[in-house]
């Protein structure tokens, strides 16, 4: 089995041994080289130490955990963060595919999250282009975050071979498949995420989305036209043909005539 060196930044005493217990004693595959009080600790540190995995508070006071990580080559680290935040920014770490647990942790979704993490930190090891797009993540989780209840605008997908990060206007529409779904993207590009539809349609949040069937949820920006010729349709600026379930069709031209003012 190989092994992860971590460490824990958060200003909370009793959570950062809560959570010291809990790797020590459930995740053999963590080696903790410790942990800081602050990020300035923290920075020491990676100095010291050759660190693979951070545990990181976001809300500390002096230094934040996105100022930290300003000052260091956060790429090259499986940055798993550790929150109180309201349900805006779980908004925000959802749709940046970021790790993240909630206090106080649960033992069975900081065994999820260290499984991701390093699943994931292997895959950027060996490919250049996931560092980036890991690198812009955090940059859009970032501002996801500080921009408060405004509308997410960039999402990271997470893909059977990597991430993309992608700009929620250029999604067309989404296809549910069992627990992935497939996002079609303008372009004629498509990406298979390994996250299910409800769970995109919670993150994006945006009246210009709607969902047609249990299957199928378009953006209302690319519709082109709507068919009831033996069955209902929607039409997309590129002729895509869409069916809409028959209970929602009523739901569906009421949502047509306001996004149409």
């Amino acid at each position: 089995m190989n092994q992860y060196s971590a460490i824990i930044i958060d200003d909370e005493r009793n959570l950062r041994e809560a959570l010291e217990r809990m790797l020590i004693r459930h995740c053999p595959e963590i080696v903790l080289a410790g942990s800081a009080a602050s990020a300035a600790e923290g920075r020491e540190m990676l100095k010291l130490h050759k660190v693979d995995i951070i545990f990181l508070d976001i809300s500390m006071p002096k230094e934040d955990g996105f100022a930290f990580l300003g000052t260091i080559h956060k790429e090259n680290y499986a940055i798993i963060f550790v929150t109180a935040y309201q349900e805006y920014a779980l908004r925000a770490l959802k749709a940046s595919a970021i790790d993240y647990l909630l206090k106080p942790v649960n033992l069975s979704e900081l065994r999820e999250a260290v499984s991701k993490a390093i699943q994931y930190h292997e895959f950027r090891k060996s490919h250049d282009e996931g560092k980036k797009v890991y690198r812009e993540s955090l940059d859009v989780l970032h501002d996801n975050i500080h921009s408060g209840n405004r509308p997410i605008t960039k999402i990271t997908v997470a893909g059977q071979f990597g991430f993309h990060l992608v700009n929620v206007a250029d999604i067309m529409y989404m296809e549910a498949d069992s627990n992935y779904t497939i996002i079609h993207l303008s372009g004629l590009n498509k990406i298979v995420a390994t996250r299910t539809m409800g769970d995109f349609e919670k993150i994006i949040n945006s009246p210009e989305f709607f969902r047609i069937h249990k299957s199928t949820i378009i953006n209302m920006n690319f519709l082109k036209a709507y068919y009831n010729y033996q069955g209902d349709f929607a039409e997309l600026n590129d002729g895509t043909r869409l069916s809409i379930a028959r209970r929602k069709v009523s739901e569906f031209l009421e949502a047509v005539s306001h996004f149409a003012k």
